[in-house]
């Protein structure tokens, strides 16, 4: 099994840390994208959309680090990270949507714009990273995880471009449920961290 990797990328750790979490044995590719190794012939044809990660899993290639994350869990029978009740199914792929959209336009793009010189409008996706960070406050308020009593691949999905947001000029202090959130999510064992960079209020 092969992980094609950047390793500041927040999609790409989400493979990684899962991966980890399950305990699953894998060889770390990595991509250079500032050379722009991901629009390459070669890597466009394990994924046309040019993006990190991408896991290679003895030639059943599967792009997307939401899609990568329900192929573990599926591959491995994992229903305590995947729920197979459609109740359940369903709570988890609301976390992954919100992982591809307002964590995206949030959190993610405010990093984007520090780490790697994006051209967002900073106080636009600070703001938006703000509305979704007091969404999650309320809905961790009297829960540990965000689907269920256990961790599922929708904490996955939504753990690392949080923890980094302080890189994007997002302040977490008022917010002490999701601090607490991702404080157990750093105590899971196999847990693995994103790298971190001296960037926005973590400078």
């Amino acid at each position: 099994m092969k992980l094609f990797d950047f390793p500041l990328s927040g999609h790409a750790h989400r493979a990684r840390l899962f991966l980890s979490l399950l305990g699953l044995p894998y060889e770390l590719v990595a991509v250079d994208l500032p050379s722009g190794q991901h629009k390459t012939p070669g890597f466009l044809t394990l994924n046309p959309f040019g993006q990190v990660p991408v896991l290679d899993d003895d030639g059943i290639v599967i792009a997307d680090s939401n899609a990568i994350l329900v192929y573990l869990a599926r591959k491995t029978g994992r229903t305590d990270w995947l729920p197979e009740d459609p109740q359940g199914a369903a709570a988890v792929q609301r976390w992954l949507s919100v992982a591809a959209g307002e964590l995206a336009y949030g959190p993610a793009a405010a990093r984007l714009v520090t780490v790697f010189g994006a051209k967002f409008n900073p106080e636009e996706v600070i703001a938006r990273a703000h509305v979704l960070l007091a969404r999650l406050e309320q809905h961790l308020a009297a829960r540990e995880w965000l689907v269920g009593g256990n961790p599922t691949i929708a904490d996955v999905a939504i753990y690392s471009y949080v923890a980094r947001a302080p890189e994007g000029n997002v302040d977490l202090a008022a917010y002490p449920a999701v601090n607490r959130y991702l404080r157990r999510i750093e105590a899971l064992p196999g847990f693995v961290p994103l790298a971190s960079t001296p960037a926005g209020l973590a400078a």
